[in-house]
């Protein structure tokens, strides 16, 4: 079984940072592809961004130029940079490892952004 342990969430002001850290629990994740995804109230879990086994990235457009996906495979951690947050951005972020057809998700991290 794969664990996910997501910290680094908060309440921070429009325009401030947070980085986010999902330290997984097994050698999995080095052939794993890794993605952030967050669910604001009311609303379906979207991606925010994910990174593959090989280092390639993508973003939602929503967070192109403001987020940076990012993983450490020597730690077994993914690592999700934001920057000039939004209101809009505040969700529950949750890390999510795929593998082999199969995926793993952590508990889920509170970003709080206020205007």
């Amino acid at each position: 079984q794969v664990q996910l342990v997501e910290s680094g969430g908060g309440l921070v002001q429009a325009g401030g940072s947070l980085r986010l850290s999902c330290a997984a629990s097994r050698s999995i994740f080095r052939v794993s592809d890794m993605g952030w995804y967050r669910q604001a109230p009311g609303k379906q879990r979207d991606l925010v961004a994910r990174i593959t086994s090989s280092g390639s990235t993508d973003y939602a457009d929503s967070v192109k130029g403001r987020f940076t996906i990012s993983r450490d495979n020597a730690k077994n951690t993914v690592y999700l940079e934001m920057n000039s947050l939004k209101p809009e951005d505040t969700a529950v972020y949750y890390c999510n490892a795929h593998w082999a057809m199969r995926d793993w998700w952590g508990q889920g991290t509170q970003v709080t952004v206020s205007s």
